[in-house]
């Protein structure tokens, strides 16, 4: 992948690395008190990242079990970040930019993200903190077993 000036200088500034959904990242906040899951698992409070999508890359359809995730716009082009609302059964479009720089997306949901031009910067907040042990893939598991096509017409 042939990455623009500006994407390598944010890759440098913020030393990020590559995420295994797609794009780059870095962990720079995990609180050191922790919260008890109603499923017995323990987790800290909240955790955040450092997340760039760079132009061609797309973040891949995930979830993130049992915490709810807060996208924060930081800079660069509008975030596409997509979702599937399973109670309408739809796939819903959220956009993150300057004028609206703050989406949640709630905790099980499959969402799926990418930028509109050559880069964007965003900040993810976790709560309950991440894991990865919560983490799961749309591509890991069986076809079967996966939520609506409709997924796959988007990104």
């Amino acid at each position: 992948m042939n990455l623009d000036k500006k994407s390598l200088e944010i890759i440098n500034q913020f030393k990020l690395s590559n995420h295994p959904e797609g794009g780059w990242f870095r962990e720079i906040l995990r609180s050191k008190y922790y919260v008890k899951r109603k499923d017995g698992q323990k987790r800290n409070n909240i955790s955040g990242i450092y997340y760039l999508l760079c132009k061609g890359e797309k973040s891949a359809w995930h979830r993130v079990n049992s915490a709810d995730e807060i996208w924060i716009y930081l800079q660069g082009a509008p975030l596409n970040l997509w979702y599937l609302d399973e109670e309408n059964k739809k796939i819903r479009n959220l956009k993150l930019y300057s004028n609206n720089p703050i989406e949640m997306i709630p905790a099980g949901c499959w969402q799926a993200a990418s930028t509109s031009g050559e880069f964007t910067l965003t900040s993810c907040c976790v709560g309950p903190g991440f894991d990865f042990l919560d983490f799961e893939m749309l591509r890991n598991i069986d076809p079967s077993l996966r939520p609506g096509k409709a997924m796959k017409e988007f990104i």
